[in-house]
Parts: structure tokens; sequence; C-alpha cells
């Protein structure tokens, strides 16, 4: 049962509306903080790997476990989000977080078993991501909903953060130093979030009980396709940001913060490419963008699974495989906004999320056990380039049919002209 709130003074996100802005940036630098939060074991694996006597299996584990918590917490709090708003969810969220970040700081990094305890929880962090994408959506028109979400979708640049200051900060100050930085600055955002953030005018707020939703959610046809195709882009960029050090590393002998920059380096240029994702499927819709991005993928995995020099041949490889990966995560969110009924948008969120984060979890310990298995990524680089073709072809044949049969001729052309939401 979908109720329009009682908090309606006239249209979300009219033009000029500068309250909508303010919203959308808060929650951007809300999950660009909880992002932060999610990335913080993923730089420290190499060295966790080196004092505590870790497998490569171990290590891929450690920095997978805070992925899957993420990823399948996103699926109730998206569904709570339909019900609460993310007035009450994005500071609930970060809130939460400040807990196993201090835990993880302050006594949870001495054993393989206290690190797991610690990302299970700080998996928490990972769900904010199904709080702002129905938050920002309801604050804007559908003509500025691409751009809107795209920008918001930038906040994954949390990680880059965390590549960029966390093996730096231990170095200078202790262990405890990123955990006790990233905890006060979550408290300090949590509390500004409580005091500032409102949700939308007019936000279809649904009184249906948690599982019912759920339910008819997961009947949705753009629940399952959405899934699969996030689940390849942005899992992607999840499995790599969170195990590019350690294959750079293991692969090529850098060093441990010469492969934290370069994944600082992958994961921005992803970031960058997420609203230009968002923009483009505006304009010529998300299924070409889709379509473009996963043949970028394809060609850049098999590239890398030959191991060429990492100067040029590799890094022109990730870099293209990153700007595809960004772009494609915010295509597929035209593709949910597009076809996801308005009160059901923070569910289809968080199972949508939930995939792309799942998709993000096992990459890591497969590419992990194949090269305890033969010493090299070889085999698993070139997986990655055959499940790209897969969802290559499925975009072109089953997502284009979806989108055809369900959107309006006149509204296909508008999006080619730039006139309506994703």
């Amino acid at each position: 049962m979908l109720q329009p709130s009682r908090r309606q003074h006239g249209r979300p996100g009219a033009p000029g509306h500068g309250q909508a802005w303010l919203m959308q940036a808060l929650a951007t630098v809300g999950f660009a903080l909880d992002f932060w939060a999610w990335a913080l074991l993923s730089p420290l694996g190499p060295r966790f790997k080196d004092d505590l006597g870790l497998s490569s299996f171990q290590q891929s584990l450690l920095v997978a476990v805070p992925v899957v918590v993420g990823s399948l917490g996103r699926i109730p709090v998206g569904a709570l989000t339909d019900r609460y708003g993310g007035r009450v969810m994005f500071p609930l969220v970060s809130a939460a977080t400040v807990v196993p970040v201090l835990y993880l700081g302050l006594a949870g990094h001495s054993s393989l078993g206290a690190l797991l305890v610690g990302g299970f929880f700080l998996g928490i962090a990972g769900t904010a991501f199904a709080v702002g994408v129905p938050f920002v959506n309801a604050w804007f028109p559908p003509e500025r909903r691409g751009l809107a979400i795209g920008v918001f979708g930038a906040g994954m640049g949390g990680t880059a953060i965390s590549a960029l200051t966390t093996v730096k900060l231990v170095d200078a100050h202790g262990m405890a130093g990123p955990f006790l930085i990233t905890a006060g600055v979550l408290a300090v955002y949590a509390v500004v979030a409580a005091l500032v953030l409102r949700d939308a005018p007019g936000r279809t707020v649904t009184a249906d009980p948690l599982a019912r939703r759920l339910a008819a959610t997961l009947k949705l046809g753009i629940t399952w396709q959405a899934s699969a195709l996030y689940a390849v882009a942005f899992g992607g960029y999840v499995a790599f940001s969170v195990y590019l050090p350690t294959y750079l590393r293991t692969g090529y002998g850098l060093t441990q913060a010469d492969a934290a920059n370069r994944m600082a380096g992958f994961v921005l240029l992803a970031v960058a490419m997420r609203p230009v994702g968002g923009w483009l499927s505006d304009r010529i819709g998300p299924v070409r963008v889709l379509a473009g991005v996963l043949a970028v993928v394809v060609a850049g995995a098999f590239v890398q699974a030959f191991t060429p020099s990492l100067p040029p041949v590799g890094t022109i490889a990730f870099l293209a495989m990153a700007a595809a990966l960004g772009a494609g995560s915010g295509a597929v969110f035209a593709l949910v906004a597009l076809l996801a009924p308005a009160g059901k948008l923070g569910s289809v969120t968080g199972v949508v999320g939930a995939a792309g984060g799942l998709g993000g979890f096992v990459p890591p310990l497969v590419m992990g056990s194949l090269y305890g298995a033969y010493g090299s990524y070889a085999l698993g680089l070139a997986l990655l380039a055959v499940v790209a073709a897969a969802a290559l072809a499925f975009t072109a044949m089953a997502v284009r049919h979806t989108v055809t049969r369900r959107v309006p001729t006149a509204r296909i052309h508008s999006m080619s002209k730039g006139a309506s939401g994703v």
C-alpha cells in the first residue's frame, strides 16, 4: 500500500530548488564516508598477511567479508528506507558503523578471527547505498534524476580515500590511527545528518510489511535484470577496489604503497565515470551505454589475462576497465529508475545493490584460490572476460526487449534528446 508523504508542499526538485541539491550533497558525503569505512581493511590486507601469516585465501576472505555483509544488508535496509526515509536511515547507518570501526582500530586487529568479526559488522557501512538512491531520487524530477543519482553514486570514491590514506596513517600513527579518524568523522556526520537531512516533500511511502514488500520486489523483472548487470559492473569495480593492491603486489612486485596508489587511481576514474554513465543514459538510453561499456570490459580483461607489462599496456587495460565499470554502474541505475515503480525503488535498489556487492565478493576469493593453485591470475581475468561477454549478450537481447516493451516510444525519443529521467 503506497501513501504520499504528508509533507507535500509543492513539486520536489523543481528547477532552482536549492534544498534538493543540498540534500543530494549531504547524501553523497555520507555515502563517501561510509564507503571510506567499508574499505578500511583492503589496503591493509598485505600487511595483515605478513604480520599474521595468512594464506592468499585467508587474505582474500578478510577483505571480502565486509563486502558480502554490506551487500546482503542492502536488501532490508533498502526496504526500510522505502518505509522510514533517508532522514532516519542515513544517520542510523553511519552511527552504527562507528562501533566496528572503533573495535577494529583498538582491539580487533590482533588475529584473523578478530578481524573477521570486525569486518562482518563493518559491512553495515556498505548498506548506505540502498539508503541514498531512493532518498536522492525522490528529491528530483525525472529530467534531473540521471545526473543526480550519478553524482550520488560517485560517493563510492570513499574507497579511494581509504586507499590513499590508510597505509600512510598506520605508518605515521600506528594501527589505530585510520580507524579512530574514520570513526570520528562518521560520528560527526551522523549528528549533522540527523539535524539537517529532510525527506522530499511528497515522497511516496509504503505501509506494507517488510516481507510483503520484498516478495513484491522479487517478482519484478527489472529487479533480476538489473541485479545481473550490476553484479558485473559494480561487482567488478568492488572486486578490483579490494583486490587490486594484492594483485599488483603479487603479480608485478610493486610496493604496498605503490599498489595502493594505483588502486586509488583506478577507483577515482571509475568514480568520475559513474555520473557520465547516468548522463549518457539520459541521452542515448541505458541499454546502449551498457552494451558499449561491457564490450570495453571484455577487451580489457582479455588483454590483461596475458599479464602484459604494466606500462603501458597493463595500465591502459586497467584504466579502460575502470572507466567502463564506473559508467556501467551509473547506467544500471539509470535502467532501474526508468523501469522500477516509485514506491518500490528502495527495495529494488537494495536487491540490485546486494547483487553488485556479491558480484564483488566472489572474484577476490576466486583470484586468491586460482593464484594459490596455479601461481597466476590469468585464468581469473579470462573468466571476467567470459562473464562480461555473457552480460553483453544479455543486454543486447533480453534487456533491450524489456525496455522496448515497457517504455513508451515517445519517452525513448525524449531520452535521446536529454529530456527524460533515468
